[in-house]
Order: structure tokens, then sequence, then C-alpha cells
């Protein structure tokens, strides 16, 4: 049974002032598709993935994380969310509706509680999409996405309490508390998570390869290619999967990853893994210790208008 109204991530969107390099990483290194081009926004898919696409690029002067959208049931799954959180106070963007974006569909947006916009739905066509080949060292899937936060905490206990997502692990320090919430809606071991940071923006984006082999050739494809790799090669603890991370041409860490843990609700408990363990942050020990370098990288640039949202 379905713990959450939310099924999975769909897409993150992105605003950026350097537009072409964003596209140009994407399309020819990255290894996403362009689904669709608006000139102004370019719409990227996944080969592997039957979204429609994982993440949508706008041209802008100021730089943000737009929205990120997230997949339920059914409709009535979509209506009775935006009802609960009408009655809890949350601010609604808009009332369920078709939706006019690439796919269609049914849903609609609200705020966070740090203003950020979140969108849930359903019914979105699904993409024409196929089995990702041995070698073939392209993104399978949007994995997760993590969200900086000066409040975790808070941000922690509002998504369990209107979206329903569970904690799965947590990343603390024993003199600072803790760092890093990883949160499920569905038996992958987090399909985003919240950092603690001194402000609200991207921490990262993951993307999900097919196995190790095209893990380790995607990330050498972009080492190769110049970008600036930040961490990794390695592997986490805490959700068991591989990480390598890249410093895209706005300012924004993108991560390639594969073998995220599959979790057993009756089984699961939550773990807190001690950051200053070497093997909470690398158990390969390839990567490179997490160090304030990368941590600073990861803070990212402030997002520019949010919605300030009541604290409910």
């Amino acid at each position: 049974m379905a713990f959450s109204p939310i099924t999975h991530i769909r897409h993150f969107d992105i605003a950026v002032p350097d537009f072409e390099k964003q596209v140009e990483f994407y399309k020819n290194h990255w290894g996403l598709t362009v689904q669709h081009d608006d000139g102004d926004v370019v719409y990227f898919a996944a080969e592997g993935s039957p979204e429609q696409y994982v993440t949508r690029v706008r041209r802008s002067a100021d730089k943000r994380l737009d929205l990120v959208a997230f997949g339920a049931a059914d409709r009535q799954a979509v209506d009775t969310l935006a009802q609960d959180l009408g009655r809890a106070g949350v601010q609604l963007v808009s009332e369920p509706t078709d939706l006019k974006t690439l796919g269609g569909g049914y849903g609609f947006r609200f705020f966070d509680l740090e203003g950020r916009t979140i969108e849930v739905s359903t019914d979105v066509e699904v993409r024409q999409h196929r089995k990702i080949e041995e070698r073939e060292a392209i993104p399978v899937r949007l994995s997760h996405v993590v969200l900086n936060s000066n409040a975790p905490e808070t941000m922690r206990a509002w998504y369990e309490k209107h979206l329903g997502f569970r904690l799965s692990d947590t990343l603390n320090h024993p003199h600072v508390g803790d760092l890093f919430y990883f949160m499920r809606c569905n038996s992958q071991h987090h399909s985003m998570a919240i950092a603690r940071g001194p402000h609200a923006s991207l921490q990262h984006a993951s993307f999900e390869l097919r196995g190790l082999d095209e893990y380790m050739r995607g990330s050498g494809r972009m080492i190769r290619a110049g970008y600036r790799k930040i961490w990794g090669p390695g592997r986490h603890a805490a959700g068991d999967n591989t990480f390598t991370y890249f410093i895209d041409p706005n300012g924004n860490t993108m991560e390639m990853t594969t073998e995220l843990e599959t979790i057993d609700e009756d089984s699961w408990h939550p773990h807190i893994f001690d950051v200053q363990e070497p093997e909470t942050s690398d158990q390969w020990g390839t990567g490179g210790d997490m160090d304030e370098f990368i941590t600073k990288e990861m803070f990212n640039d402030p997002d520019t208008g949010l919605f300030v949202a009541p604290p409910v």
C-alpha cells in the first residue's frame, strides 16, 4: 500500500543566464535528448525514462530553480492532495486542472515551506523510451534532487506532514547536528533530500545510469570534456549509490549515479551516519573525503524570487 500521495519524481526545471552553454552541456555531454525546443526554453528527456522530460532549461537573467515536479497515481489522488493542502493553509498556485505543459496531464502547483514551486500531476502522456544498452553511458532517468535549507529540520517535517515523504537515513555531525535528510516517496532510498545550507537553493540533481560500467564511462566522458569534477567517483553509505559530481556551466552541481538502494518498507529502520567517518561519504575511498570546498560548491547561489510561504 502506498504511504505517500507522491509516486515518483518527474523533473526539475531551472532558469539560467548562460543558456546556450547549459543546453550544450545537457545535449552534447551529459547525454540527454532534446524533447522540445521553444527557443528560450528547452526540454530534455532521458532515453530510458517514460517521462516527457527530466529537466527543463529556461533562458533568464536570473539563476534559479523554477520547479520540482512529482507524479501522483490518479486524478483522485491529485484532487485529494490539493484539498488537504488547501485546508492546511498551504498556498496553492492553481487548483487542479488539465495541464498545458509538454505531455499534458492533470495537476496543480503550490509553494513549499521555503517558497519553491512544486507541481504534482497524473495522466501525463508516456514518452516513447527504450532500454539503455550495455556500455551506453547516458542517463536512464532522473534519480533525485537535493534542496539546500537553513532550517532542514522544519523542511523535513513539512514534507513528511504534507506530502507523505518518509525519512530513509540521516547524515549527522556530532558537534553540528543533522546535515542531510534522505527522503523517500516509494521504494527508492530517496527521491529527494534536504541538506543544511546557508540559504534555499538547489544543492544538486542526480541522474541514474544503467550500471557501474556505464556510470564510470559517463564520468570519464565528462572529465575528458573538461567539466569540473568536484567529487568522485565514489560510493556513498546512505543509499549505497555511486557518485561523481560535476559543476555545470551555470554553477549548479549535477551528479551521475547508479545502484541506488531499494527499501523494504516492512523491515527498514533509518540509520544515522556520522559524517566524520570516512566510509559515510565514500565507502570505496576513491573519491576523496567530503571537505569544506565541496560543501561550499554545493551551497549554490540563493534562489531568487521565492514566494514567502506561511509556516504551516
